[in-house]
Order: structure tokens, then sequence, then C-alpha cells
């Protein structure tokens, strides 16, 4: 995997915020939060989003952040996962 780009998650007023990533590579695109890595998008639309296991749903603000990366709410994710339109696994 090649790493090409690290920016902060942009709020939706156009400030960058802290602790808050957006990795892009070669083969899409993760959410990190502090030190985990919450969410991974890949670049191919027939592969499913992939949601860390643990730490998901760790708090408040990654839920916000996660949310806003993935332009969906929990609910939406959860129909996600039933419809195997994304996974969870262990992405730490």
């Amino acid at each position: 995997m090649t790493f090409k780009n690290v920016e902060n998650i942009t709020s939706s007023r156009g400030n960058k915020i802290a602790n808050q990533f957006i990795i892009t590579t070669n083969k899409g695109q993760f959410f990190k939060s502090y030190d985990s890595i919450i969410a991974f998008k890949p670049n191919d639309p027939m592969q499913p989003i992939e949601l860390d296991c643990i730490k998901w749903n760790y708090s408040r603000t990654t839920s916000k952040y996660r949310n806003l990366f993935l332009n969906c709410d929990t609910k939406d994710i959860k129909q996600m996962n039933n419809d195997g339109d994304l996974i969870f696994t262990n992405l730490n």
C-alpha cells in the first residue's frame, strides 16, 4: 500500500479538526481518530467499507467524525452492515 496524503478532517464550518485524520492511499481512504484507525473506504466500489470492530463507536467525538467521513449515521451503518455493504474487522 502506498501512502499519498494525510490531512485533518475539516468541519462543516471549514475548520481543521485536531486528532481526526483522513489518510489517503492507493487502495482508498482511512479515517484515524487519535491513535486508532476507525474506518476504511476502498477505492473499489465493489469492496465493502471496513469499520474497526472495537473502536468504530468508541465515543461521541469518534462517531461524529466517522459519520462525517462516511457521510452517514449510526443507523445507516447498521443497515449497511445488514446489506453487506460494510464489514466489521480489526483495523488496529
